[in-house]
């Protein structure tokens, strides 16, 4: 998905990342996990979070787009499976939630078959059954719940004509109950990433009798440790325990506070503020979307106390330079090697705060996509650019006096940080002899002109997000030719089409043994690279702060937020 953060500006080079991970309640300096912390001496009293989102479409799990269950709503939904509640790489694993294991898949990865837990209860003591999965899935597809993720609908068997459980066929054929326990898949290509898409919400069981079609956004019913108290869009939620939750089920949420009271709409600035300040009930406070600012990142350096209350964490994402190669220049490939070659990564790297807060990448797969990362640097620009072999490249290509393009970037510096970083690639470029003329495009537009196949610029500055960490969501969206979407919609923005990589995609998606699929997809990204159909820049690194009483902090690495399933309060 399109990596568009929430982040504050750009922070200053003398911004200070903090290693380490702050103390668990059981004495450990780091966390490791749900299942590592003694969850009796975690239990009880209110945990504050201060948000930017205002949560305005509801907590509908049909329309959420939050894989490994999302901060807020994994307090709410399982799935059948979910993200292992642990710190560090491990967090990248794909684990049971609801189900008895990750799934059990026919030999070409195109059934995939699930049993659940005995004993899973919603919040109104009701059991959790196979056939309230089945509905709350056919329920993402019906075009008043729109906003999920798209894969359900290109994977399964007649998915791409199901219209949801509202209309005169309400039954998706490919998805079967045989019993009250018993789910199956049935895939029309295989996708041996399914037990990652499996955590998404769209897996979260809802009984038919209880919904309410647009209205269930207002009040789910909670399959989580907590359900719904009250909620005002846009200004607060709060949570308490679902009574009919066990922790004998669910090995993946400590579910700590009594209660949890989400403040809504809340700018970065008074987040930032009251979080460091940390008095009455901030200390009991975090955040599940805002990087700490650049004042309090200086202080940091001289207050070890402050220093002590900083967690840093990785979403696998990367910021690249797109090229369209249907447009001239970039239908020539000595040019993109040449602009591969021009930039300067350091200065980049600078305007987000320095090496600290992001790191240069030379690969399209960031190191916290974990075994689909596989180091090459086919067009070695060095610190600083290779100005040089840049000129010498672009001679080659028929441009010795250089040449003139349009850099489409997004005006808006807390999504992609496009002016910044177009300020730092228009100077570097020049020294290669390409002149950017810089095409500062308003943020509420910049994706339907970009992801245009008939608007799109012949070079822009995009960032993209794994939907799970998994080389799939990461190479297949941007480099299948299959996926190109004419119109809206499309992030195939290279407009890149090889039947021999289809091939290697399709072959890839039917490995079931993850550790041998991600190095395939490593495999693939080194191969796409050589290519030049983009120049990775850099990949984020989060910083974020929390209340002086909040224990059990860590930065999973699927979302690089906050797991407030985990955290707990004094």
């Amino acid at each position: 998905m399109p990596a568009r953060r929430i982040k504050l500006a750009s922070l200053s080079a003398a911004a200070l990342l903090v290693g380490g991970l702050a103390a668990a309640c059981g004495g450990s300096s780091t966390t490791t996990g749900a299942t590592s912390f003694n969850a009796a001496s975690c239990t009880g009293g209110t945990l504050n979070v201060l948000d930017q989102s205002t949560e305005d479409t509801g907590l509908d799990p049909a329309v959420l787009y939050t894989s490994g269950g999302g901060a807020i709503p994994r307090l709410l939904f399982r799935t059948l499976t979910t993200r292992d509640t642990t710190a560090g790489a491990k967090g990248r694993t794909v684990v049971p939630d609801l189900a008895t294991d990750t799934g059990e898949a026919s030999e070409n990865a195109t059934v995939w078959t699930y049993h659940l837990k005995s004993g899973l209860k919603y919040a109104n003591g009701e059991a959790i059954t196979s056939a309230d999965i089945k509905y709350g899935i056919e329920r993402s597809f019906s075009s008043v719940l729109a906003g999920g993720p798209p894969y359900l609908r290109d994977w399964l068997v007649g998915g791409s004509t199901y219209q949801g459980p509202y209309g005169s066929d309400p039954d998706l054929a490919s998805i079967t109950t045989p019993n009250p326990t018993t789910i199956v898949f049935h895939l029309r290509k295989p996708e041996g990433d399914f037990p990652y898409l499996a955590a998404e919400t769209q897996f979260a069981p809802v009984p038919k009798a209880d919904d309410t079609g647009k209205n269930y956004n207002a009040d789910p019913v909670s399959s989580g440790p907590y359900t719904i108290q009250s909620f005002t869009k846009g200004k607060e939620l709060v949570l308490v325990r679902n009574t009919y939750w066990s922790r004998g089920t669910d090995s993946q949420r400590l579910a700590c506070p009594d209660k949890i009271d989400i403040s809504l709409g809340l700018s970065s600035t008074v987040i930032d503020q009251r979080l460091a300040s940390s008095i009455g009930q901030d200390a009991d406070a975090i955040t599940t979307d805002t990087d700490v600012d650049t004042a309090t990142l200086a202080k940091s350096a001289s207050q070890p106390s402050l220093k002590a209350r900083l967690t840093s964490g990785n979403f696998p994402d990367t910021t690249y330079l797109a090229f369209n190669t249907k447009a001239a220049p970039f239908d020539n490939q000595l040019v993109r090697e040449a602009f591969s070659y021009a930039v300067d990564r350091t200065s980049l790297v600078n305007a987000q705060g320095g090496s600290q807060l992001a790191t240069a990448l030379t690969t399209y797969d960031p190191p916290s996509i974990g075994g689909a990362y596989h180091p090459y640097d086919y067009f070695p620009a060095g610190a600083s650019g290779n100005a040089a072999k840049a000129k010498q490249l672009l001679a080659q290509a028929g441009y010795p006096d250089g040449l003139t393009v349009t850099l489409a970037y997004d005006s808006n510096g807390s999504s992609y940080d496009g002016p910044a970083n177009a300020a730092a690639l228009q100077q570097a470029l020049a020294k290669a002899g390409i002149t950017l003329k810089l095409d500062a495009i308003d943020d509420s537009n910049f994706d339907a002109v970009v992801t245009n196949t008939k608007t799109e610029p012949a070079l822009s500055l995009f960032s993209w997000g794994a939907d799970w960490p998994s080389g799939a969501p990461f190479l297949t969206p941007i480099f299948d030719g299959r996926d190109i979407v004419q119109g809206g919609g499309n992030f195939n923005l290279a407009q890149y089409s090889d039947p021999s990589v289809e091939a290697e995609i399709d072959k890839i998606n039917q490995i079931t043994d993850n550790s041998k699929a991600q190095a395939a997809w490593g495999d693939l990204d080194a191969q796409l690279g050589k290519l030049a159909l983009t120049v990775p820049l850099y990949t984020v690194n989060d910083v974020v702060l929390h209340g002086s009483n909040v224990k059990n902090t860590y930065v999973d690495q699927w979302r690089g937020w906050y797991d407030i399933s985990s955290v707990s309060v004094k």
